[in-house]
């Protein structure tokens, strides 16, 4: 029996489809969306205009889009991984000539009703692609340094395509998402600490290159790491976003100050405060609390991510999913971490609570194949 075969004769039909999906996972992102609908709604001053509407509209489609890519079966979107990261790397390539400019980037190819941003879509197209890679691979083969070097290639050269853009942030969820599919389809460790000193050494040619003829770093991202380093040294310059950062996240305090009270946000101190700022707002109306409320949601959808992936017995869907929960987990880890002072500034948002199209869309998509995964599992 071919692989297609067994995997055609175990999909669930109809009522059983929805009885098996994790509706404990779909409650919590719910429950997430909602955070940023309140958050939203109060840096808006008390108005659903001009974010919470056309964000809850999003959320409405995604929703509906993560319930087809669920009803559709797993073996479907692992045969259509392929095609789908060639059609991510023509639209990241589609930027280069037809992309639109904001904020000193070029991310987006502008579809009329809304602007895409390939790149995001991207992250979910390279897990499935790396997924599927090690389910055909053998397993002795893994760790050969052939088969190694496609799928460092598969992850290279959309990051390079993104660094052009330029957006380091993405960048880099993009490498660690990549690297964690292959870590646990059993590459080598070694391979891994290769990489980790090529990182510092890389980090030290950075720093070294600034001001040369090949500096490798643009000079707001050289001012970003400046700013990370010692944002006191220019509070109303470059230093101004992580300094009210940290004022709005030291105000709130364990209770916070109260809804649509934070003073930062409603005085215009806070800089994006409905994109990338967005945790800070939280953290300085319902303080410590609501902070630590968010990041347990966050962890549960990883935890309920890892939990649906140990169950399924297909290699592909395990990878699949365990690949999305670690995007996911960089995702809002490297937003806190930014907001804090414990990274430098990368621009990369909250993940379900952040106004955006691209990134809540491509996420719904992402939790689709998840529940995809977990619908059409062996039982």
């Amino acid at each position: 029996m071919s692989y297609l075969e067994s995997q055609i004769q175990r999909v669930p039909t109809g009522l059983a489809k929805v009885l098996h999906l994790n509706w404990g996972l779909i409650l919590l992102i719910v429950a997430v969306a909602s955070f940023g609908f309140l958050m939203l709604y109060s840096v808006a001053g008390g108005s659903m205009t001009p974010w919470v509407e056309p964000q809850m509209k999003r959320f409405a489609l995604g929703l509906a889009i993560m319930f087809v890519v669920a009803f559709t079966p797993i073996y479907v979107w692992r045969n259509l991984s392929v095609l789908a990261y060639i059609v991510s790397l023509v639209l990241l390539l589609a930027v280069e000539f037809f992309g639109v400019v904001g904020m000193g980037a070029q991310r987006w190819i502008d579809l009329g009703f809304m602007r895409l941003q390939p790149s995001e879509l991207m992250k979910i197209t390279l897990i499935m692609l790396l997924a599927a890679y090690y389910d055909v691979l053998d397993l002795k083969k893994t760790s050969h340094p052939f088969w190694v070097l496609v799928p460092v290639l598969l992850i290279m050269i959309p990051v390079a395509l993104v660094l052009r853009q330029p957006d380091l942030g993405t960048s880099i969820l993009l490498m660690a998402g990549g690297g964690v599919v292959m870590f646990v389809a059993g590459v080598h460790w070694l391979y891994f600490a290769v990489v980790i000193l090529g990182g510092i050494a890389l980090v030290a040619a950075v720093l070294m290159s600034r001001g040369t003829d090949w500096q490798l770093l643009q000079d707001y991202q050289y001012r970003r790491i400046d700013t990370f380093l010692n944002p006191e040294n220019d509070p109303l310059g470059a230093g101004y976003h992580i300094t009210q950062s940290k004022i709005a996240l030291g105000s709130g305090g364990v209770t916070g100050k109260g809804f649509m009270e934070g003073t930062q946000s409603r005085l215009n101190f806070l800089p994006e405060k409905h994109t990338d700022f967005i945790f800070t707002t939280l953290a300085e109306e319902f303080g410590f609390i609501g902070g630590i409320s968010l990041l347990a949601l966050y962890g549960l959808i990883v935890l309920f991510c890892l939990v649906s992936a140990m169950r399924t017995k297909d290699r592909f869907s395990s990878l699949l999913i365990i690949g999305v929960a670690a995007t996911f987990f960089f995702f809002f880890s490297v937003n806190m971490a930014m907001v804090m002072g414990l990274a430098p500034v990368v621009g990369v948002p909250l993940p379900l609570v952040s106004f955006g199209g691209s990134a809540m869309l491509v996420l719904l998509v992402g939790f689709g194949l998840v529940q995809s995964a977990h619908v059409h599992r062996p039982r």
